[in-house]
């Protein structure tokens, strides 16, 4: 009788919780693709978990994307810092590489460190990943960035060395890749503004100084189009959101234009903070994308992305008012949906 009650329960069990975890040895229960990118909105992984990836940066290889970020899920180990790993062929539906960082704090940081806004470089004639990454203290005094290295875009990224870029402070990082694959790395150095500078031929160090751009903001992200280098950045605010804002210049060396709002003020760039400008050259279209955090302070981990293609040309730049919307990857076509 016991076992017949059992087999009852069991049963009963599997109707009630069809979507009960995985056992080993059982097809996992089928993923199905997203059209539509939802700005502000939680943003599934392939597995079905909020996309871990805060600060973050994405570099294309072949037809695959990675996108590394800020691990911030629940349950981590304190003691440590991550950075996660995702892969996608259309920039919307992202598979889960696993947290290629684990670290715990390099030299002598205390316990209370800062690893930030990591960004990935592949070297081709190393066959190397580079990741750069903002390293400070709790105060935010050190200033530094950090390199690691791998041999895979998903492989364990090694430590290798912490220092300040040209001798200047180094808070939040962006990166830029040009259309002749040259590589830069984007710094806030406070109080002068915010430098962009050239890495060296393996990526592992920085070495010439392009421009001084006397801003001060941070967040900072460029994006090469038509022509003209459109550079986007926020104010010093924290971690609360505000006015982002751009500026153009013919070179990277400038001269750069006066900042310009690149939404409605008061909106606060919709709640979110610049972190990267991505690139979709397509056969038809080629779409500048908007790549912004919406920070949540006290939930990090439920911290989302704002994704709008932006309206860009003739030396102007606006992000329209966040909607759903749709890309096609292989034309580059976009369609916001009302």
């Amino acid at each position: 009788m016991k076992s017949v009650n059992y087999l009852l329960f069991s049963c009963l069990f599997i109707i009630i919780h069809p979507f009960s975890p995985v056992v080993k040895g059982q097809s996992p229960v089928k993923h199905i693709a997203s059209d539509t990118f939802k700005p502000g909105e939680v943003w599934p992984d392939k597995d079905g978990n909020h996309i871990q990836a805060h600060g973050g940066g994405i570099i294309r290889i072949k037809n695959t994307y990675f996108w590394y970020g800020e691990q911030r899920g629940k349950g981590l180990d304190p003691k440590y810092r991550y950075v996660s790993c995702y892969s996608s062929k259309d920039l919307l539906n992202w598979k889960f590489r696993g947290n290629v960082v684990k670290m715990l704090p390099p030299d002598s940081l205390t316990a209370y460190w800062v690893l930030e806004r990591p960004k990935v470089f592949y070297n081709a004639k190393s066959k190397k990943y580079i990741m750069y990454f903002h390293v400070d203290d709790r105060n935010y005094k050190v200033a530094q960035v950090g390199i690691a290295v791998s041999d895979k875009p998903d492989g364990e990224y090694k430590f290798v060395k912490r220092f300040r870029p040209l001798g200047h402070e180094s808070r939040d990082i962006g990166q830029f890749i040009d259309d002749d694959g040259t590589a830069y790395l984007v710094f806030e150095d406070r109080p002068f503004g915010f430098r962009i500078a050239r890495l060296s031929d393996d990526y592992m160090d920085v070495e010439k100084e392009m421009t001084l751009v006397k801003a001060h903001m941070e967040g900072g992200a460029i994006v090469h189009y038509n022509g003209l280098y459109y550079s986007i950045g926020s104010a010093l605010t924290g971690w609360n959101a505000n006015p982002n804002k751009y500026s153009t210049a013919p070179t990277l060396e400038g001269p750069w234009t006066e900042f310009k709002d690149i939404a409605p003020v008061k909106t606060n760039t919709y709640g979110s903070q610049s972190t990267m400008l991505i690139k979709v050259v397509g056969t038809k279209k080629t779409t500048v994308i908007f790549m912004g955090d919406v920070w949540k302070p006290k939930t990090q981990y439920d911290s989302r992305y704002i994704w709008m293609p932006l309206e860009i040309g003739d030396g102007k730049l606006w992000l329209p008012e966040p909607k759903p919307w749709k890309l096609n990857i292989k034309t580059g076509e976009t369609q916001i949906l009302f």
